[in-house]
């Protein structure tokens, strides 16, 4: 499994789109980072606290080099 690092943000199938959240989750648990945007905005539709949970994601974890 690769370590959870988020990707710059650019164009192309493994960068990041916005923070590079989903990427990095993608991309830790080997799966798209496509699905891992999906589901977030899915989730979006439910109450919970996903919205800060992203933020806390894009702040904690680290940009590859």
């Amino acid at each position: 499994m690769a370590i959870l690092a988020r990707p710059a943000p650019g164009l192309g199938k493994e960068r990041g789109k916005l923070g590079g959240v989903c990427a990095a989750i993608g991309r830790r648990f080997g799966i798209s980072p496509r699905y891992v945007r999906l589901g977030f905005v899915l989730s979006l539709f439910i109450p919970g606290p996903q919205i800060l949970a992203y933020v806390f994601f894009w702040w904690f974890i680290p940009e590859e080099d």
